[in-house]
């Protein structure tokens, strides 16, 4: 498939966000679809069948998202990829970037439990990770957003392992999550994930209403 042939689905697209999701002036591009089925999801409709999605190829979301390019440019903002999950979409991800403007700065809100091949695709043209890790120990993990982290663990091994440089771009978010984790789990995700060069957490707790 031509990337003039490629669909993005999304479930909506977010203008003039300010050091929510990345730096400076972002439009945030939702996409449908996610492998995880957690508990408190934020964005049920990024996993309904019955959601009606924005669907925009590559040309035309580029074309749609120039009239934020003077805000970009100004504040050093740009894109921001997430969902659901962005990277089940990672080769329209390439393709948009590839043809974007190089001034605009790409973000990606993921939870990295996706093939290391579309993470792979990606990983050239994005300037800052925001990474949401849930927790590490696997039994946690599993009961919240009912699969492995296996893929999520394999992923930042090997990130750490074959790509230290970007490192500093990435800020792995460590929630405390109702009935399911405690201060102390926190605690030993980060001591982990610190054992591989990570130094970027955003530590917080879901406010459940």
């Amino acid at each position: 498939m031509s990337n003039s042939q490629l669909i993005g689905r999304m479930i909506g697209i977010a203008r003039h966000r300010l050091a929510i999701d990345g730096e400076g002036v972002t439009t945030l591009v939702a996409f449908h679809g996610c492998p995880l089925r957690c508990k408190y999801c934020l964005n049920p409709q990024s996993l309904s069948a019955d959601t009606q999605c924005i669907e925009r190829t590559v040309e035309e979301l580029i074309d749609e998202l120039r009239i934020d390019q003077l805000y970009f440019l100004a504040t050093g903002g740009g894109v921001t990829f997430g969902g659901g999950e962005p990277l089940l979409h990672s080769t329209f991800i390439k393709a948009f970037c590839e043809q974007c403007p190089k001034e605009w700065r790409i973000s990606v809100e993921s939870s990295l439990n996706v093939p290391r091949k579309n993470v792979e695709e990606v990983l050239p043209f994005v300037k800052e990770w925001i990474i949401d890790i849930k927790d590490i120990n696997p039994d946690i993990y599993k009961a919240y957003s009912g699969i492995t982290n296996e893929r999520v663990i394999a992923n930042l091994q090997w990130i750490a392992s074959e790509h230290p440089e970007i490192l500093p771009s990435i800020t792995l978010r460590l929630p405390l999550i109702p009935e399911h984790n405690t201060d102390e789990d926190r605690d030993k995700s980060q001591a982990y994930l610190q054992s591989f060069g990570y130094t970027n957490f955003d530590c917080f707790d879901y406010i459940i209403r």
